[in-house]
């Protein structure tokens, strides 16, 4: 039975970037930089409130997984911003908005509130979108029909 997700990948155009972003911008804290077999570099990151989840921040360079061919298409799509990596929840939307805009975190979508809680949108340093949410609890409801 599978129990868990422990890692997840975030394809970057630049992993010397990318770590910086994550590290010094977003706060997540470095689990694993290693290189391995032909210098392939094996980087993962978390949120520090998170650590058995380690995100690979994965190079679009051409090589074993992907050709030349697939690597140009997925660094176009990335840099078009179509890509979107997931959510990040925070207690406290606003105030993360505001730090992590101070940080110079580009933000397409401030604070909003949603169903689902209150929600802002901001990219990656590559171009990968994801959104900074924070949960409002709701009374249970039945869906009618």
């Amino acid at each position: 039975m599978i129990q868990r997700l422990s890692h997840t990948t975030i394809y970057v155009l630049d992993q010397d970037t990318a770590y910086d972003f994550y590290v010094n911008k977003l706060g997540f804290e470095v689990r694993t930089d290693a290189r391995m077999e032909g210098g392939f570099r094996w980087l993962t990151v978390g949120p520090k409130g998170q650590p058995d989840l380690e995100m690979a921040l994965m190079p679009t360079a051409p090589g074993p997984m992907m050709d030349q061919e697939t690597s140009d298409m997925l660094r176009a799509l990335i840099r078009k911003g179509t890509i979107g990596s997931g959510v990040l929840e925070t207690a406290d939307v606003q105030k993360e908005y505001e730090e992590l805009k101070a940080r110079g975190v580009e933000f397409s979508q401030p604070p909003q509130e949603r169903f689902y809680g209150i929600e802002a949108l901001f990219k990656d340093d590559s171009g990968n979108w994801f959104s900074l949410t924070q949960r409002v609890e709701h009374g249970a409801k039945k869906a009618e029909g």
